[in-house]
């Protein structure tokens, strides 16, 4: 099934848009001409537009905000032939039936779906043992683009590289002689932490003559950590609440190395080729086998147990027994 207009749908968070970005290299790849749109929520617009792969992007959350019947006719002037919903949401399915979409893709595990799309997939993400990413590609298949595609193969999709120039004022701050890291210890609640007494300790035992730290988060996030680090360490550059999301993928894109929970901006350093190193609890689907980050220069560390008595609380002790001295014995060997 060749198409010519596209929409792939993924309206949720920004580590999961970075996963589904993939799509669109594959399919560039095996349709050139096909011209692909992103439907997805105005905050991750920055990460989308970032992909020389998507060739627009149209903004759900704006749409969302219409009449059933206003949010058709807007759908309707994208003049799209097919939609894939790699996030299913049943307002949209309903929509891109009515704007007559001809070719609407969706799983089988969706009631709505078998009311709403014409090209089914079964595919079940709970049980399974690929990453995301290799999930994403299986909604490929009513396409004609049914390969089992390895991780490093889709790391080759991203097409991460429409990066805005850093300006002079974050610019000022990378410091050439050192290895600039990134710390980023908070995840607005959608990851398993890893702590911030373990990430004070990371800053205490990192040398300053061969590591220049910045700490990031959004401003809310920021209160959280003010008295345990913000205050603490003479060290660390504050950058929280003061970068924009196409500020912040610059300076990753500047830096050396990010770590992070199973975050978004630890996504975005595994696509810009960055020591994107995460850190993440051994509790499935959360564990890495389904969310690590993939890229050149991508790791991650897991305790390498059964668990399931942190199953339902936030904070996990097996992730937080992952020791500070770990994560900067593997950062030595990267800054030489």
């Amino acid at each position: 099934m060749n198409s010519k207009r596209l929409i792939i749908s993924r309206t949720d968070s920004i580590g999961d848009v970075m996963l589904t970005l993939p799509l669109a290299g594959i399919i560039k790849k095996y349709f050139p001409e096909t011209y692909i749109l992103f439907l997805g929520s105005t905050y991750t617009k920055n990460i989308v537009e970032s992909s020389i792969y998507v060739d627009e992007f149209i903004d759900w959350t704006s749409i969302s905000k219409l009449s059933e019947k206003d949010a058709v006719y807007e759908i309707k002037k994208y003049n799209a032939d097919t939609i894939i919903h790699v996030f299913p949401r049943k307002e949209i399915a309903r929509l891109a039936k009515n704007a007559n979409i001809k070719n609407r893709i969706g799983t089988t595990n969706r009631t709505y779906h078998w009311l709403n799309c014409n090209k089914l997939v079964k595919l079940s993400r709970k049980n399974s043992t690929l990453h995301e990413s290799q999930l994403n590609t299986k909604l490929l298949k009513p396409l004609g683009i049914d390969n089992e595609f390895s991780l490093v193969e889709i790391q080759g999709f991203y097409g991460f590289s429409r990066i805005n120039a850093l300006s002079d004022k974050f610019n000022s701050l990378i410091d050439k002689g050192k290895f600039n890291l990134i710390l980023h210890p908070k995840s607005k609640g959608s990851a398993r932490e890893w702590g911030l007494q373990n990430f004070a300790r990371l800053i205490e035992i990192l040398p300053n003559d061969k590591y220049k730290i910045f700490i990031t988060a959004t401003a809310e996030e920021a209160e959280l950590m003010q008295s345990e680090i913000l205050d603490k360490y003479e060290n660390i550059t504050d950058l929280t609440g003061k970068l924009t999301l196409s500020e912040f993928i610059s300076f990753i894109a500047a830096s050396d190395g990010l770590v992070a929970a199973s975050t978004g901006p630890l996504h975005i350093a595994a696509a810009l080729g960055k020591h994107a190193i995460g850190i993440y609890p051994p509790i499935k689907p959360m564990h890495p086998g389904r969310w690590k980050p993939i890229g050149e220069n991508a790791y991650y560390f897991v305790k390498d147990i059964v668990c399931h008595d942190c199953r339902k609380n936030q904070a996990c002790h097996c992730m937080k027994e992952i020791k500070a001295d770990e994560i900067k014995a593997y950062l030595d060997k990267l800054a030489i």
